[in-house]
C-alpha cells in the first residue's frame, strides 16, 4: 500500500496459501512481526500518560525478584531504556537453544517466564546506557511491566485502548486473539535447500510484547498515520519523547526511539520514514510515514527474510524498488 498526495493505491502478488492456491489480496491478513512492537510502546506511552507508571521508572519497581537476579542488567535499568534497546540485556530470539525449542514444539504458546529462561546468566551487550543493541526481550520485559503496574493483561489494553478506538477490525494479537481462517500461511527455506515449506505453526514467542501482531496493510496505514502523521494517539509530549533517536545501531541504516526507527538513512537527507519493520521465521513487513514527501508506505510479505535463503536478497531489492518509486 502507498498513501501519497493523489490517493491511496494498494496491490498483491503471489499465494496466500500455496496448498490451496489462495491468492494474495491486499486485504489478506498476515502476520506483522516486530511491526507489533510499535503498537506496544503506543500503549506503553498511553499509559505513563495515565500514570500507571514512568519512563524513568526503574525495572525493580515492576519486575519479580527472579527476574532481576538472574536476567544481566534487570536490576539497574529503566522502562525507556527497554523501550529504546539501550538495556545491554541479551536477545532471546539470538539464543540457539530458543530455536531448538521451537523446531522442537513449533506451536507451543509461551509465556514471558519460560521464554526468559533462555537468556539467564547471559552476558550483556555493554552496561544499561552506553550503548544501543536491539533486544526482543526489551520488550518481552515491556509487557511484563504493563502487566504488574495495571494489574491487566497488555494483550487486552492493546485492544481496548489502541485496536479498537482505530476501528482496526482486521488487527489480531495472537495467541490471545484468535486469527481468521484466512491469514495468509508463512513460508521459508527452512533447511536452505531451495525448497519452500510451511511454517505458519513455528511460533517464536508471538503474544510477548515483540510479537504476535497479525495485520493488514490498511490497518497498519492507519495505525501509523494516526500516531505520527495525525498526531492523535499520544500527547505532543509522549510523541516527543518516542521520535528521540539515538545513535544509529552499529552499522545499520537506521536509528531507535521508543518502539519506532527513523530509517532509510542511507538515501537523501530529507527521504527518512518513521516507522517500523518486521521480520520473523516465515514473514516480513514495513510500515512507514515519509514526514518530508508525506507519504505511507505499508507491505507485508509471507515469507521469512531475516535469516540466510536464496530468496533474502530479492527482497532487499524490493524493498529499495519500493522507496524508489515512491519518491519518483
Amino acid at each position: 500500500l502507498v498513501r501519497d498526495q493523489y490517493g491511496v493505491w494498494a496491490g498483491a502478488s503471489g499465494k496466500a496459501d500455496i496448498s490451496k492456491n489462495i491468492d494474495m489480496a491486499p486485504c489478506t491478513v498476515s502476520k506483522a512481526a516486530s511491526i507489533t512492537k510499535t503498537f506496544i510502546a503506543t500503549l506503553a506511552l498511553k499509559l505513563v500518560e495515565e500514570g500507571k507508571f514512568g519512563l524513568d521508572d526503574p525495572l525493580t519497581m515492576w519486575l519479580p525478584e527472579k527476574v532481576l537476579t538472574k536476567l544481566k542488567n534487570a536490576n539497574s535499568s529503566t522502562v525507556r531504556q527497554l523501550l529504546n534497546h539501550t538495556t545491554g540485556i541479551a536477545d532471546v530470539i539470538e539464543d540457539e537453544g530458543f530455536y531448538l525449542a521451537v523446531l522442537n514444539n513449533p506451536a507451543k504458546k509461551w509465556t514471558p517466564e519460560a521464554l526468559l529462561e533462555f537468556v539467564y546468566g547471559d552476558a550483556p551487550e555493554f552496561a544499561p546506557g552506553t550503548g544501543v543493541s536491539y533486544s526482543n526481550t526489551n520488550f518481552l520485559l515491556l509487557s511484563m511491566v504493563i502487566d504488574r503496574a495495571t494489574g491487566q493483561d497488555h494483550s487486552q489494553l492493546l485492544r481496548e485502548k489502541i485496536l479498537v478506538p482505530l476501528g482496526l477490525d482486521q488487527s489480531f494479537y495472537y495467541w490471545h486473539d484468535q486469527l481468521p481462517p484466512s491469514v495468509a500461511q508463512g513460508y521459508f527455506d527452512l533447511y536452505n535447500n531451495q525448497t519452500i515449506i510451511n511454517v505458519t505453526n513455528f511460533n517464536t514467542g508471538s503474544g510477548n510484547g515483540y510479537g504476535g501482531l497479525y495485520s493488514n496493510v490498511f490497518d497498519l496505514q492507519t495505525f501509523i498515520e494516526a500516531l505520527v502523521r495525525d498526531k492523535t494517539l499520544l500527547s505532543a509530549n509522549s510523541l516527543d519523547q518516542m521520535l528521540r533517536f539515538g545513535e544509529p545501531e552499529g552499522t545499520t541504516n537506521k536509528r531507535l526511539g521508543l518502539g519506532i526507527f527513523k530509517d532509510f538513512l542511507e538515501r537523501a537527507p530529507d527521504e527518512f520514514a518513521y516507522g517500523h519493520r518486521g521480520r520473523d521465521l516465515g514473514y516480513t513487513g514495513d510500515m512507514y510515514w515519509f514526514p518530508n514527501q508525506d507519504i505511507t508506505m505499508t507491505y507485508l510479505i509471507n515469507y521469512g527474510t531475516d535469516a540466510k535463503s536464496e530468496l533474502r536478497q530479492s527482497f532487499y531489492d524490493f524493498r529499495t524498488a519500493m522507496v524508489d518509486a515512491v519518491m519518483a
